[in-house]
């Protein structure tokens, strides 16, 4: 029985072989497919760099993490959105195709001795290698993508301990630091074209590299803050050997092209013309009663105000209930008992609710209904492409945000003020606010306060539509602080998610070790050590998030 590495490489084979017929004496071949072992890798880059961005963006937008860390709720099909009822479903087969694909490429990239696109194969298997055992824990790593040299070990690979997976990804990104260190012109190939990412610009890679480390770094500083201190300031203090992104221009971001569902922002309205994926997403309360708290405009980017507020009357006659110049005007009597938010801009959902589609006096409790007391996610978002449809795989925020808390922890990554303004700068500036920060951050709220829970929740509202880093900042630091909601699988957040039923199925004993090296927890429950509510070494003994 094979496993999915065995059908990735199949899947990876099928782009470029196509079908052939034998006879007695000999193979015909089709004079139209590919030999990948005389293809330029770039035909398969281009496919590793758009998947990973359409498989970031569901994840983070329209799927899973946007409702964990409570940036969106969805009023409809909600239970793993909203309620972390997932069951041992959420594969990572899809990361693990990509991963083959992109093994092809460094090692065809090798034969041909083309350095860049090594360097540049070397960061996406960082990042897709540091995503997966973000969210799982231990995984296939060493071995994962070896199933075509036969054998027991890699058609069924062991788990490698998270702590080793980290280690790897730090020497890969090392590695890929110097491949990626020439000047454009002194490279013997080129990827302008495949690169949907950097136009083929290997400065750029570089940064992001030397970025990535720096997650990875801070990822594992409380569980070697050793290692963690020194790798990150032998890179701040050295940027000439290792550039590092500092402004919005170097984001990390993929836009969409739009011609199809398949090259589209997920859930537009262009491909769902019930705009049903689209109208049950809303914004949460949490982030939405934040950014409020501190006069955010990013809130105006991604969301649409009310189309009509609550207005509660007490001048009223009882059971009043009349909707006059674009407000619905109610008597007190009609809203006893009912929770209800009477903000006139923008009113989020709250955490995992029993009824979504009806909160706040909706006039109809459909799914995904026309709940005009919510707010909506930006208009933009109905698009099948636009200037800010980007998967944001990694910022310049988020790297002024790891120096920000560096610094804070005291180790020499300059000045902890300067890094947080310039992270909520560069946030302000990627969704075209860059006029607004100045009065932003002369705000008392938003002033730098000294505190890593001020960094991580400032970090947390800039990771909109990426939120999955901030989950990863949640399960080690604790920050922002969050509650779940009254239909919540248990009574406080997940931290990681199952292992899947066909990878303990396919490759039980493996599946099973790492399984035994979690740590379970009071919130465990019925799921045994197999548990979202199960810890990871990565958090094991910390006492955090809960």
């Amino acid at each position: 029985m094979k496993t999915k590495y065995i059908k990735s490489l199949i899947l990876m084979m099928s782009v470029f072989l196509a079908s052939s017929c034998k006879d007695l004496t000999e193979v015909n071949k089709n004079p139209n497919g590919v030999d990948p072992t005389t293809a330029n890798p770039n035909l398969v880059l281009s496919t590793v760099l758009t998947e990973t961005g359409k498989q970031f963006v569901s994840l983070n937008y329209d799927q899973i993490i946007g409702g964990v860390m409570q940036h969106t709720q969805k009023d409809g099909w909600s239970g793993e959105h909203n309620d972390y009822d997932w069951g041992q479903t959420n594969s990572w087969s899809g990361w693990y195709a990509i991963l083959t694909n992109n093994q092809y490429v460094y090692d065809r990239s090798v034969e041909l001795n083309y350095p860049l696109q090594q360097g540049v194969a070397l960061v996406m298997k960082s990042m897709i290698f540091g995503l997966i055992t973000d969210l799982w824990g231990n995984a296939p790593y060493s071995a994962a993508l070896k199933a075509s040299e036969g054998g027991s070990a890699n058609t069924f690979p062991a788990f490698d301990n998270q702590e080793d997976i980290y280690t790897g990804i730090l020497a890969d990104l090392d590695k890929a630091n110097t491949l990626l260190s020439k000047n454009k012109a002194e490279y013997n190939s080129t990827i302008v074209i495949p690169d949907v990412y950097y136009a083929g610009d290997p400065a750029k890679w570089r940064k992001l590299a030397n970025s990535l480390a720096l997650r990875y770094y801070m990822r594992i500083s409380d569980k070697k803050p050793d290692v963690a201190k020194a790798g990150i300031e032998k890179i701040v203090g050295n940027a000439t050997q290792y550039p590092i992104m500092n402004v919005a221009a170097d984001d990390a971001t993929m836009g969409f092209a739009g011609n199809s569902s398949a090259d589209s922002w997920p859930a537009n309205t262009r491909d769902d013309a019930s705009e049903s994926n689209y109208r049950r997403i809303k914004m949460c309360n949490t982030l939405v009663k934040a950014m409020l708290a501190v006069n955010d405009p990013r809130l105006g980017v991604w969301a649409n105000k009310v189309q009509i507020p609550l207005v509660i009357d007490p001048t009223l006659p009882a059971k009043s209930d009349v909707i006059k110049n674009g407000k619905r005007y109610l008597s007190p009597d009609k809203v006893a008992g009912i929770p209800i938010d009477t903000n006139q801009n923008y009113v989020g959902l709250p955490v995992s609710l029993l009824s979504g589609a009806s909160y706040n006096m909706s006039p109809t409790a459909a799914q995904g209904a026309d709940n005009p007391h919510v707010s909506w996610l930006n208009t933009m978002y109905k698009a099948p492409k636009g200037d800010l449809l980007k998967a944001r795989l990694m910022s310049a925020a988020e790297v002024h945000f790891i120096l920000a808390e560096a610094a804070q922890k005291g180790w020499a990554a300059g000045d902890a003020e300067t890094h947080y303004k310039a992270a909520i700068q560069a946030s302000f500036t990627a969704w075209g606010l860059a006029s607004s920060y100045a009065a932003y951050v002369a705000q008392p709220s938003v002033a730098y306060n000294k505190t890593q829970k001020q960094i991580i929740e400032q970090k947390w509202i800039a990771s909109w539509t990426a939120a999955s880093e901030a989950w990863f900042d949640y399960k080690r630091t604790g920050y922002p602080v969050l509650q779940t909601g009254p239909q919540g699988k248990r009574t406080v957040l997940p931290v990681r998610f199952y292992y899947m039923l066909d990878e303990r199925n396919l490759n039980k004993a493996n599946a099973d070790d790492a399984i035994n090296k979690l740590e379970s927890t009071t919130y465990s429950a019925a799921d045994g050590k197999n548990s979202a509510w199960s810890k990871p070494w990565i958090i094991q003994g910390a006492g955090k998030p809960w």
